[in-house]
């Protein structure tokens, strides 16, 4: 009898993978549609629609880039291929198909380098223009071409010989085959790249692309690299299109093709790439019954928008989505409760023995800023202000609301340029040089508004800001899995066990205390390497157990580096600061031991003196 712990590792070596399950699928569709009155055509068309999907979700889904262009890429890839073959320059249908895929990539490349410095709403614009710029040029520029209004027919059909023998693969069922074989291999390499550590970055950049950035990935190339993938997929299947159906027409490259996918996709569900595939049966499906009802005639285009509309009201997952939500939610019903907060100090800082000594007067700088003057129009923020932290310390920034505190941080991690003055890390000049870089450097910051990623765990969390540490700022290895990487799994490990998070580990982030979410936090800002580590207000929000827990994370944070915190948590400050420096107006007040800032009457009257007067008053 196999023993307990054996008997899942067996199951799932006899388990269907994904692809099988997909490809046993594929197999049933052809027979489902033919019993409902389809036919094995309009399978091929589920199955181009459906590849066109896989890659719109890797962009859409993943990326979290809503473009309303794709249609170019699905024409450039169609139209590039038929010409190809039509004028006889290639002759292999495999090879035009290649070339057409490449050319769509050559292009997403181009509207990549227009659209992508902009986001959000600004990115989706521009990319529904050059659609319509790319549909106008192929109706009238490119017509000599493209064929204009008429397209290009007479598309060879796939020809290779076997054995001698001469094969030709036309519309029917060997074309269904084919282009079922080419949807499963599609999903298997879309499933790689998502499980890869390349799409473990590029779904953190759809969840905070703030964070991503601030622990040192380069946002710009992983979201090209996005589109390049998207633009691929949707070439692949206009050039399976237009091989297909003999034949590749205008409306290849209209503003219907780019929305039909779109709706398609969200239809099935985001992020399950074999969503698009089931949103493409159910929208062709519908279309064609619709198209064949007495009296519906051109009306099928609100009905069908009207169920979309209706769709996402009702499943905002998709159907597929809402599917997989609801598997997962009857998996983990029977999960363990999270234990009760513990009111005591993590079980590292019990065992271990923090060893840390205060650095001596002479100990060099790590990072000082020099004169610093921010004025945003009229509005001086900072002036004249002068901090410098030694290495190995721990330096205290404190001061009243509106004092320059977040600003003066925001100027030392390179996110705001200075009007004057100048920021110095270890000999280097930094003001400017933006998050990512300054991370890669070695300064690193925790927010004061958390900054995480809820939809994924804790664990997963660390591996964002370690693969940055380990890979630079942009790799696109897709080749192998995130997971099963022993090196990565002990890191992230070891830092969940600073911060006490241990028997947290793959929980999701969503669900966790507030606190837990501070000190992983502050686990991800660590485990980028830092040298420099800024925390901005860390124990804001936090329950009197959560700050005991908080504290001595920050005290094992500060063994080997350099630590610059702002609080309004004072005694906290006085319990942790080296030194303390307090900003008042965005001037400099003081800068001394915890014992001279507790001593100076210039304190008391401008930030503790003002605190007991408002409680006074408030009494």
């Amino acid at each position: 009898m196999l023993a307990r712990a054996e008997v899942p590792a067996v199951a799932r070596r006899h388990a269907l993978g994904p692809e099988a399950w997909i490809a046993l699928a594929l197999a049933a569709m052809p027979f489902v549609l033919l019993h409902a009155g389809g036919s094995v055509d309009t399978a091929i068309r589920i199955l181009v629609w459906g590849l066109f999907g896989v890659g719109f979700d890797i962009l859409f889904g993943y990326a979290g880039l809503l473009a309303f262009g794709q249609a170019a890429f699905f024409g450039a890839g169609g139209f590039v291929a038929a010409y190809l073959l039509v004028s006889g320059a290639i002759g292999s249908v495999f090879v035009a198909t290649a070339i057409g895929v490449v050319a769509a990539m050559a292009l997403s490349v181009l509207v990549g380098y227009v659209s992508l410095r902009r986001i959000g709403i600004y990115f989706s614009m521009i990319t529904f223009a050059i659609g319509e710029l790319v549909f106008f040029m192929q109706n009238s520029v490119l017509s000599r071409f493209t064929g204009g209004d008429n397209g290009l027919p007479g598309v060879p059909y796939p020809r290779f010989s076997l054995g001698g023998r001469p094969i030709e693969i036309a519309p029917g069922w060997g074309m269904y085959v084919l282009l079922a074989a080419v949807f499963v291999i599609a999903y298997w390499l879309a499933r790689r790249l998502v499980a890869s550590p390349f799409g473990h970055v590029l779904n953190a950049m759809r969840i905070n692309p703030q964070r991503t950035l601030a622990v040192g990935h380069d946002l710009l190339r992983y979201k090209m690299a996005a589109l390049v993938v998207s633009a691929a997929y949707a070439g692949l299947a206009g050039a399976m299109l237009g091989v297909f159906q003999s034949y590749i027409g205008p409306d290849a490259m209209s503003l219907e093709t780019s929305s039909q996918v779109v709706m398609q996709t969200v239809i099935g569900g985001v992020r399950t790439l074999f969503g698009p595939l089931v949103g493409a049966a159910i929208w062709i499906t519908l279309r064609d019954v619709l198209q064949q009802i007495p009296g519906v005639g051109g009306a099928w285009k609100l009905i069908l928008g009207a169920l979309f509309v209706l769709a996402v009201t009702v499943m905002r997952r998709g159907l597929v989505g809402e599917i997989r939500h609801l598997m997962r939610r009857r998996a983990t019903a029977h999960r363990p409760a999270p234990t009760a907060l513990r009111a005591v100090l993590p079980s590292v800082a019990r065992d271990v023995a923090i060893d840390r000594r205060a650095p001596g007067s002479d100990a060099p700088i790590a990072i000082e800023a020099r004169d610093i003057r921010m004025a945003f129009g009229g509005l001086v923020a900072l002036e004249a202000v002068n901090l410098a932290v030694r290495t190995g310390e721990i330096m205290g920034l404190i001061g009243p609301n509106g004092a320059g505190k977040s600003t003066l941080f925001k100027i030392m991690t390179g996110e705001l340029v200075p009007t004057a003055g100048s920021v110095v890390f270890e000999g280097r000049a930094i003001a400017g040089i933006g998050v990512r870089e300054a991370c890669r450097i070695g300064v690193s910051k925790s927010y004061q508004i958390v900054q995480v990623y809820p939809e994924l765990t804790a664990r997963e969390n660390l591996y964002v800001p370690l693969l940055a540490r380990r890979r630079g700022a942009f790799r696109f290895d897709v080749h192998r899995a995130l997971r099963g990487d022993a090196a990565l799994d002990d890191e992230a490990e070891q830092l969940l066990r600073t911060m006490d998070l241990h028997d947290r580990a793959d929980a999701p982030v969503a669900e966790m205390a507030y606190g837990e979410k501070r000190r992983l936090e502050i686990a991800i800002a660590l485990a980028t390497g830092p040298r420099v580590l800024l925390l901005d207000e860390p124990l804001a929000g936090l329950s009197p157990a959560e700050r005991v827990q908080v504290v001595q994370v920050i005290r094992q944070a500060a063994v080997g580096r350099t630590v610059l915190i702002v609080e309004h948590d004072m005694d906290a400050v006085f319990e942790l600061a080296d030194r303390i420096s307090m900003l008042h107006m965005g001037r400099n007040l003081v800068t001394g031991t915890p014992a001279e800032i507790r001593a100076s009457a210039e304190v008391h009257t401008a930030y503790l003196g003002a605190r007991h007067e408002r409680s006074a008053a408030r009494a």
